[in-house]
């Protein structure tokens, strides 16, 4: 889950990290009195979202009096009048810096960024950007991280930013997070640390361990955001997330989806959607998922469906008459190319070339490597 910035700086204050004052301005609403004696002021769509600079959704204004037009052409931008939108007092800058704990998947560990610069794109383009290990099983500590530091910033500023740095491994761990990123971290004249913006992604998977009324307003917005397919596969019982591509691809399982989605794209080929398993979910929603992708390939930019399935247990037999059954039940609106890979044990009823042949009597081509599946699909849409 992706939060708002105003969450995702409600989570920073509970762990005792300085955000500049700020208030949430719903639709109609108008700022308090409190905000005339602020030094300044930026106002924040509150969206889930990234690159809200440049597209003109956040605004510096040097009084209130430029409220209500920066009001309006934010709101003209998204053209949706009830976006909520952060006003938020501007902190004199002395430095900004860029601060990131992010997952490192590769390695099974977190990983701490810092940069002397903050702004878009600080991860591809700041040549002083460290990367510093953080293990998983052993707290950080600013001794640990003050040698990287060392090499970019002064060393006072240093030994000062080691120790603001290490809180945020563990607010990472307690929370769940799989990116806490601080872009700009504001070194105040005064020498302090404030979180003048916050990107924050907390894994799904572990919202049994939070409260789930808190952080209401990421929430609504990732409602909002969700398109009515998108809706309708949570209530069938599983994860779609829907892109703008040319194929839509049917997996069970996010590793799956991936390596697909990658293999589609080496062909030439982009997948219109993205499907995954959900915490909690019913066993089995294969043929949810087929409901959704007959309505999804209804669609005119679609070329073809690409069904990918694997499986070690569960009867291959089963799995293929319930595809049989959607294949047969009402033309398909775009060609179908099914791979399949199973275990010893779900191939008792059926094996994997009984399978195969029994799609192409249907006319369905079938395979059980994965790269042939996609050189197929990515041939029949060349010849569309």
């Amino acid at each position: 889950m992706r939060l708002a910035e105003y969450d995702g700086k409600a989570l920073l204050r509970r762990h005792g990290l300085a955000v500049p004052r700020s208030v949430l301005l719903r639709a109609g609403e108008q700022p308090p009195e409190e905000a005339a004696g602020w030094s300044g002021y930026f106002l924040k769509a509150q969206v889930l979202e990234g690159g809200r600079g440049k597209s003109g959704l956040v605004r510096r204004l040097q009084s209130l009096s430029e409220f209500r037009e920066a009001r309006r052409l934010i709101l003209a931008t998204l053209d949706d009048a009830d976006t909520p939108l952060l006003l938020e007092e501007a902190i004199p800058i002395a430095q900004e810096i860029f601060a990131a704990v992010r997952i490192d998947g590769t390695e099974q560990r977190l990983e701490l960024l810092l940069a002397p610069e903050g702004g878009e794109n600080v991860e591809q383009s700041s040549k002083k950007l460290t990367r510093v290990p953080i293990d998983v099983a052993v707290p950080a500590t600013a001794e640990d991280i003050f040698p990287a530091l060392s090499r970019i910033f002064p060393p006072d500023l240093a030994a000062r930013l080691a120790r603001y740095a290490a809180r945020l491994p563990d607010i990472a761990r307690k929370e769940d997070l799989q990116l806490l990123e601080i872009n700009p971290l504001a070194l105040t004249k005064g020498g302090g640390f404030i979180a003048c913006d916050a990107k924050i992604i907390r894994d799904e998977a572990a919202d049994f361990r939070h409260d789930p009324t808190e952080f209401s307003l990421s929430r609504t917005l990732a409602e909002r955001a969700m398109t009515a397919h998108e809706r309708a596969a949570r209530d069938l019982g599983f994860q779609l997330v829907e892109t703008s591509g040319d194929v839509v691809l049917v997996t069970s399982g996010a590793g799956l989806a991936m390596m697909m989605m990658d293999l589609l794209a080496d062909h030439g080929l982009r997948a219109a959607s993205f499907m995954d398993n959900r915490r909690g979910a019913p066993d089995e929603t294969m043929n949810e998922r087929l409901k959704i992708a007959r309505l999804l390939a209804a669609r005119p930019n679609i070329k073809a469906i690409v069904f990918q399935t694997v499986i070690a247990s569960r009867s291959l037999a089963e799995r293929i008459d319930a595809l049989v059954s959607w294949i047969t039940a009402e033309p398909l609106p775009k060609p179908l190319f099914v791979g399949l890979a199973a275990g010893h044990a779900a191939t008792r009823k059926m094996s994997a070339e009984q399978a195969i042949e029994k799609l192409k009597a249907l006319g369905v081509p079938a395979f059980t490597d994965p790269v042939a599946l996609v050189r197929a699909a990515a041939e029949a849409v060349r010849r569309l």
